[in-house]
């Protein structure tokens, strides 16, 4: 176990920490609370394992302290699912690290979600409420639009750079680049917003049909689905007898029953079927001017090698900005992530300025 992964143990303390300060269940408040304890435990025996002691202890990174931040902005839904991610992430590393070694696998090297899971599931406090609210929160993550801008900004900021670099080794002009410049963000934008305007709009179309459905077998025939949402509950390893319990207590309100069941059936999260079509349409295509605009902003005030130069330290300076961002989802290092970001953002870029040139130099002579 290497110092990084025990910073991974120690982040995952604090965040499930910051969970169970920020939860307003009680159950569930001690559910994250043990977990805390548990990711503490972990990262003192791998101290241990490598000659420290508790004192070195290393304090939460400056990510984790990132995502606290952001857990009060999006939410701390959002903390979760990075929690989740990390969690799969630092598994498998184990379990290809067990391959290597081989050596004998432990259940401690699953997921701790699973641990968190299994406790949640296990525990009678927990009612079918409280676990139906943890499953919606577990798979809505909040950070999904913060993923969705990076991923937008790095879009934009890529094909936009790539297009001016392309025409300007074609052309030693500074109108024909700013007029190329500003034909691909509003091209690429309102392709961006189209796209997701439909995929939004004709998803939710899709799913708020099943979900009618889905109500209407809840009022025709609610004995067979109270067994239904039994049998759900029994395949998550829960106890018959508490699965009836949960499953009966889930059915008393009609609404989260529907939830449920619209979840595990139909694999959909009604939660993220409130969001606007156009909301999303309109996010979309700032998103993906905001990363076009980087490259292009130097033409509007220099022209030739000077504006090339600037461009090129300008998009460099996105790119390493998206890449850095990237790590909250990642875990990687942020100079790693930033510099790959930037490497492969200047070689797409130099590729199209090679390829500008040459049809450049062709057609003029």
């Amino acid at each position: 176990m290497n110092l990084k992964n025990i910073q991974t143990e120690v982040d995952a303390s604090f965040l499930y920490g910051l969970l169970a300060e920020k939860e307003e269940d009680q159950n569930v408040k001690e559910i994250f609370s043990q977990m805390s304890a548990i990711e503490k435990s972990h990262a003192v025996s791998f101290l241990q394992k490598v000659g420290l002691t508790e004192k070195d202890m290393p304090k939460p990174s400056t990510r984790a302290k990132i995502l606290k931040k952001i857990g009060g902005i999006l939410g701390y839904d959002y903390v979760l699912g990075v929690l989740m991610d990390t969690e799969k992430s630092l598994s498998s590393s184990i379990g290809k690290a067990r391959v290597n070694t081989k050596t004998q696998a432990s259940i401690s090297d699953t997921a701790h979600v699973k641990i968190l899971e299994n406790i949640l599931q296990n525990n009678p406090k927990i009612g079918g409420n409280a676990l139906s609210r943890f499953e919606k929160r577990h798979r809505s993550v909040g950070g999904n639009a913060l993923r969705a801008a990076v991923l937008g900004g790095n879009d934009g900021l890529i094909s936009n750079f790539s297009l001016i670099m392309g025409v300007a080794g074609a052309s030693s002009g500074q109108k024909e680049v700013l007029l190329a410049g500003l034909a691909g963000l509003l091209a690429g934008s309102l392709s961006m917003a189209l796209g997701e305007w439909i995929s939004v709009q004709s998803s939710k179309e899709l799913y708020e049909n099943q979900m009618s459905l889905e109500m209407d077998e809840l009022e025709v025939n609610p004995e067979g689905e109270l067994k239904e949402i039994e049998l759900i509950y029994r395949a998550k390893g829960i106890p018959a007898h508490q699965a009836a319990q949960m499953a009966i207590e889930l059915m008393n309100d009609k609404n989260s029953a529907h939830q449920f069941l619209v979840k595990e059936e139909l694999g959909i999260n009604s939660e993220e079927l409130k969001g606007s079509a156009m909301e999303a349409a309109i996010s979309s295509f700032v998103l993906f001017a905001i990363g076009a605009i980087l490259p292009l902003f130097p033409f509007f005030f220099l022209g030739g090698t000077p504006a090339i130069i600037a461009s090129a330290i300008s998009s460099s300076v996105g790119l390493f900005l998206i890449g850095s961002a990237i790590t909250l989802f990642t875990g990687k290092s942020i100079w790693y992530s930033g510099f790959r970001q930037v490497i492969f953002g200047l070689l797409a870029a130099a590729i199209t300025f090679g390829i500008g040139k040459l049809i450049g130099v062709s057609v003029i002579g």
